[in-house]
């Protein structure tokens, strides 16, 4: 992958941590640059809700069912967006389940892949990820940890270590 040609990354926020939880928005930020936030309206049978995961990323329930779109309408939307395409999440073992669970909910095939962020990563890159990471929301004084943001975040995280030298030992 060229450094000047970024992943596209997808991120998931979620009623909760656990197995039971469910997506509730889903963020997309295309290596072109086109970017795709939807909230999704749970279905009937998803019920689990944490107030921690709520505290964390700020969306209540009452704003999932005044503003959240219908599942199978954000998969139809979504798919049509990937084209087919391979997108990289940073947290893919929660992420790549809630997706599972949506498109299953919906009755639709995901037609994109979704792949582990780690693959892309050179050990220079893991190095210095969380520092970058960190050093660019106190640059951007980033507020909100919601699925859009996060995806933009991680793209922007991935661009900047990449083209960090490598260290004097490893040339």
């Amino acid at each position: 992958m060229q450094n000047h040609y970024p992943p596209t990354i997808l991120d998931v926020e979620a009623s909760g941590f656990g197995s039971d939880s469910f997506p509730i928005e889903i963020g997309v930020k295309r290596s072109d640059g086109a970017r795709f936030c939807r909230l999704i309206k749970p279905y009937q049978s998803w019920t689990h809700w944490n107030s921690e995961a709520e505290s964390l990323h700020g969306i209540t329930r009452d704003v999932l069912s005044r503003y959240g779109i219908d599942g199978r309408e954000v998969c139809i939307q979504l798919n049509a967006f990937m084209q087919n395409s391979t997108a990289y999440s940073d947290g893919w073992v929660v992420d790549y389940p809630w997706l599972i669970k949506l498109y299953a909910e919906a009755g639709i095939e995901m037609n994109f892949k979704l792949t582990a962020l780690e693959y892309l990563l050179s050990e220079n890159q893991m190095q210095h990820w969380h520092g970058v990471k960190q050093s660019l929301v106190n640059q951007q004084c980033v507020k909100r940890h919601r699925a859009s943001v996060d995806a933009e975040l991680i793209q922007q995280t991935f661009m900047t270590t990449a083209s960090m030298p490598l260290p004097a030992m490893a040339r």
